[in-house]
């Protein structure tokens, strides 16, 4: 049980902060510069040494699905048009040794029941949870650090990061005992807590390896507010029974669940882009100056 090959991608999610884009778009399929926000989470997925991907999908999002299939027509159109380069990028979204499962989320219940939904699919074997919306920037892939950590300690490993202690209200929030060089032993974690009562600033980000135990825990989570099943209860009940660890990791991430971090990460993503870095760079000179000149 110390490798890691199966990720879980929950996308049935509505995307409210987005409408109206997101009414017949998955938010899941919003455009960094020019690949969409699930296409860099199975990247990092991929570079991580996953082979099975299992999309928790919903209705209207189907556009997911074809994305990661194969397009025949648009591949034999490239192919006699001689553009090669983008035959290729759209032939290798994903590796020929990848494999995706979809498997229909049929309520919207929370991330707990979104998980819990891949049981049959990832049987007896530890898994990845990867949120979309958390975009990071690493140069080891953050799954690849965690599953170092994993294959090290035969836990599962929850991903965090420092925030500004008022923002706790918003994410999960861990407490923990040092264990090593970025890593502390789980003692507990809390699901947006007040900031006068948090357990510590460091929040919960869209990355996990779970073991296959919390499935069983997911199964016996007592259902919160409109029904839903939340991850962050079987966690806790996780550490009663074989324990877990919190993993800060290097890199840095882009909450493109909100409006603001998804224009940012568009923004840096263009900076580091290829084909736009120097336009996009002399275009953001000019409107600083701009700006500048116009404040004086």
């Amino acid at each position: 049980m110390s490798v890691v090959r199966k990720a879980v991608f929950p996308v049935a999610g509505l995307g409210t902060r987005f409408l109206p884009a997101t009414k017949a778009n998955p938010k899941e399929m919003l455009p960094i510069v020019d690949k969409p926000l699930i296409q860099y989470a199975v990247e990092e997925a991929v570079h991580s040494g996953i082979t099975h991907m299992i999309f928790i999908t919903g209705r209207n999002k189907r556009s997911i699905e074809d994305h990661f299939d194969k397009a025949y027509e648009l591949e034999t159109e490239l192919k006699e048009r001689g553009r090669q380069r983008l035959l290729e990028q759209v032939r290798d979204i994903v590796p020929r040794n990848v494999t995706c499962t979809y498997v229909r989320q049929t309520e919207a219940l929370g991330l707990g029941h979104a998980v819990l939904c891949a049981r049959a699919v990832v049987g007896n074997d530890p898994f990845a949870v990867i949120l979309a919306d958390d975009l990071i920037d690493a140069q080891v892939p953050v799954l690849r650090q965690m599953a170092e950590v994993f294959e090290s300690h035969h836990r599962s490993v929850i991903a965090v990061q420092p925030i500004p202690i008022e923002e706790s209200s918003s994410y999960g929030i861990i407490q923990g005992e040092p264990a090593g060089d970025r890593l502390r032993t789980l003692t507990g974690i809390v699901e947006k807590p007040s900031p006068e009562v948090a357990p510590s600033n460091l929040a919960v980000v869209g990355r996990y390896i779970l073991t296959p135990g919390v499935m069983e825990l997911l199964e016996r989570v007592t259902p919160g507010a409109g029904g839903e099943i939340q991850l962050t209860d079987a966690i806790a009940a996780l550490l009663e029974v074989e324990g877990a660890l919190a993993y800060e990791f290097v890199g840095t991430r882009y909450d493109c669940g909100s409006k603001l971090g998804y224009l940012e990460a568009n923004v840096m993503y263009a900076l580091k882009h290829s084909e736009v870095n120097r336009e996009f760079g002399a275009f953001l000179s000019k409107l600083m100056q701009r700006q500048g000149g116009e404040r004086r």
